[in-house]
């Protein structure tokens, strides 16, 4: 399929926003979480701990961390559901009453189905000044088709999607439409050489929407090979062109999405550096993605972290996170890496 211009109203960024859906598959991720699936689960156990956690003289955070950072998400709902069962209680309200501050936030966000997280992160992104487009990135970006169906369920059962976006502002991100390709599996050369070419042709004025359009139509698969090529035609790598032909937010969005493709547990290590190089470290952001990632691939970004950076993950939440959540936080990072 050759690349076909969409919508000229939109900007540049919100365009690239528009139909995104890059990430189209987990399984060679699935093993390289650090939460994985309490093989000694037991709900009533874990209910009544969280009973006796909430209900006695003060509350029991450790309990409530050790039960809620070595479960799955699935094992955690599974507990929730328990929960009501047994004392028509909601668990959500009941920790969310026993809690406050950092330590009920990441709470909230371990207990809500992924969906439901996304979309609440979407929705605060959307309100706040500044943050939209690159919290959007991050999600559209990096969740598969399903995962981004089931967010986008959640969005629209609250607010049009349209109408969110819009009233962030005039550069504000259009949640996706579903226009990125699927991969089935068959080697498309000629595609390739095709959109090489298209991007090498589309340096001059009036041609952003080739670059938009490559990047959020093809699957990641296509897109790495056509990186490679790019660089063995030109002799220097697409990011290059990129900076020298884009500014702006679009400029950081195109970079990113290219590091998502080349490696996302690089781009999600800068993501966390940057949170933890804050004046304030950024408690959303390692939330969510210390969150989200933790049962696919946290132990390859921890590998990053530290390769870039020269100081494990581990060390820099220990030096960087204060308060009740820096507990949390490190069991979900779980260990050092030396």
């Amino acid at each position: 399929m050759s690349v076909t211009h969409g919508k000229m109203g939109l900007s540049l960024t919100q365009e690239i926003l528009s139909h995104l859906g890059l990430a189209n598959k987990t399984a060679a991720w699935g093993t390289l979480g650090t939460l994985r699936t309490f093989l000694s689960f037991n709900v009533d156990k874990d209910v009544q701990r969280l009973l006796k956690a909430i209900a006695g003289q003060g509350v029991d955070r450790f309990a409530i961390l050790d039960v809620l950072t070595n479960r799955s998400r699935e094992q955690r709902q599974l507990i929730s559901r328990a929960f009501h069962e047994r004392t028509q209680q909601d668990l959500l309200k009941s920790l969310q009453a026993a809690l406050s501050g950092n330590l009920e936030r990441i709470v909230v966000a371990l207990l809500q189905p992924a969906a439901q997280l996304d979309a609440r992160e979407l929705r605060t992104a959307l309100k706040g000044p500044g943050s939209a487009e690159d919290v959007a990135l991050e999600i559209l970006a990096t969740r598969t088709p399903p995962q981004l169906q089931e967010c986008l369920a959640v969005y629209k059962h609250s607010k049009s999607v349209e109408e969110g976006a819009l009233r962030a502002g005039q550069d504000s991100p259009r949640l996706p439409c579903g226009g990125r390709e699927a991969y089935t599996g068959i080697i498309d050369y000629n595609l390739a050489a095709q959109d090489v070419q298209a991007l090498k042709q589309a340096e001059g004025p009036s041609t952003e929407r080739t670059w938009v359009l490559v990047f959020t139509q093809r699957n990641p698969e296509h897109l790495i090979r056509v990186l490679n090529q790019y660089q063995w035609y030109t002799g220097h790598e697409l990011e290059k062109t990129v900076r020298a032909r884009f500014h702006g937010a679009a400029c950081v969005a195109l970079l990113n999405l290219a590091l998502v493709i080349r490696n996302t547990p690089l781009y999600f290590a800068d993501k966390l550096h940057q949170a933890l190089q804050e004046t304030e470290p950024n408690y959303q952001a390692l939330m969510r993605i210390l969150i989200s990632r933790s049962e696919t691939d946290l132990l390859s970004i921890r590998a990053e972290f530290r390769k870039k950076f020269g100081k494990s993950l581990y060390s820099s939440l220990q030096d960087a996170v204060k308060g009740d959540c820096r507990s949390a936080l490190l069991a979900l990072c779980r260990a050092e890496d030396l």
